[in-house]
């Protein structure tokens, strides 16, 4: 088991990610936010986050529903909680109150279960382009990352997790703006285009990012993309990049589960519970210390999942054909990486090939 120190940095709060990592060895988190709020009724184009005031009740049961499933960790119902994304359900004005009921609504949720389960206050990109690339600035975007941070931070979260970005500038700001809350700080980001960001960040540059930043971070890792095969493959990466640059940060995997297929009218995923049984084995073995699931995972994957790290015993990294062989393919990309390849021509955005490799974009309700 990997220990870490806990302590208290200036103002920053006590670690409670990491002292559970301590006592338990490995966490579990949850699943998809919009999969399974589809089900429940919400509607394509809908904010997820007007739920949280709407239908606390459904809400309530989405967190639940991760925590009987054996989750050590859950996150909020406040991917697109910055005003950026409210705005465009003229809710703009509403940060406070939906980020706020949100993580309260976690936090009754967890006191009613009895178990220790953490609550992470979700906080996804604005969805802008920022400067240099766009018009909203780096301070604009901070600025917004914080009212979302503080409000969360009101509710009762004990950690703000950052998800889902693909360029350096939006983890400045986000980091920025979340930094003065004193609360222990994750970023993620989603590999999605041949081993790197939309914005061409590689799982080594998100390492390399990590220990540049003005505030200490709690953990870094990637959700979302493509599919558990290439989320295990970016771990291996971070944790290579991790010995590089002599750090040892958390590192989060939380991949979708399986690979989207549009069937009868509906995306649908196509991952398994065995599929994520033996994706939770992987990424642990890669080095991950927190696992769960993105898109698509549900409750009954969560269980899978659960009972694969009650049952884990620590095996050595997988190959890259183990990887392609339970899990799928991996993009070329990824591939050289895995090799120590970094350079654009050895893998780079526009040469995409491996099936599942087609980028895609988290919505704030995946």
């Amino acid at each position: 088991m990997v220990c870490f120190r806990t302590e208290t940095l200036g103002n920053y709060m006590t670690d409670r990610l990491r002292e559970q990592i301590n006592a338990k060895g490995i966490l579990l988190a949850d699943g998809a936010t919009g999969t399974n709020l589809f089900a429940m009724g919400l509607q394509t184009g809908d904010s997820p986050e007007l739920w949280n005031i709407d239908h606390p009740e459904r809400i309530a049961t989405l967190y639940r529903g991760f925590i009987d499933a054996g989750s050590d960790l859950i996150l909020t119902n406040s991917f697109g909680g910055t005003h950026y994304r409210l705005a465009l359900h003229n809710a703009g004005e509403r940060v406070q109150e939906l980020n706020e009921a949100a993580a309260r609504i976690a936090r009754e949720q967890v006191a009613d279960s009895g178990r220790d389960v953490l609550v992470a206050g979700s906080m996804g990109p604005t969805g802008e382009i920022l400067e240099p690339n766009g018009p909203v600035s780096i301070q604009e975007a901070s600025d917004a990352f914080a009212a979302q941070a503080n409000a969360l931070k009101d509710g009762g979260v004990d950690i703000l997790w950052i998800e889902t970005l693909s360029s350096r500038e939006e983890i400045e700001a986000a980091v920025k703006g979340a930094a003065p809350t004193g609360l222990p700080i994750v970023f993620t980001i989603s590999i999605d285009t041949n081993g790197r960001t939309m914005m061409g960040l590689t799982a080594q540059d998100i390492v390399k990012i990590s220990t540049e930043t003005d505030v200490p971070l709690t953990g870094v890792g990637t959700n979302c993309g493509v599919g558990p095969a290439e989320v295990v493959a970016a771990i291996a990466n971070m944790k290579n990049a991790c010995e590089q640059y002599n750090t040892a940060p958390v590192i989060v995997a939380k991949a979708n589960c399986g690979i989207p297929e549009y069937i009868d009218g509906e995306i649908v995923y196509n991952g398994t519970p065995g599929i994520m049984y033996d994706y939770a084995i992987m990424a642990a073995n890669s080095g991950a210390t927190v696992i769960g699931g993105c898109c698509g995972t549900t409750p009954k994957h969560i269980q899978a999942m659960r009972s694969a790290l009650d049952n884990y015993s620590r095996g050595v990294p997988p190959e890259l054909d183990e990887i392609v062989d339970k899990l799928g393919e991996v993009t070329k990309g990824s591939k050289a990486q895995l090799r120590g390849e970094m350079s654009l021509a050895a893998g780079s955005a526009s040469g995409r090939g491996a099936r599942g490799s087609r980028r895609k974009r988290k919505s704030p309700s995946s």
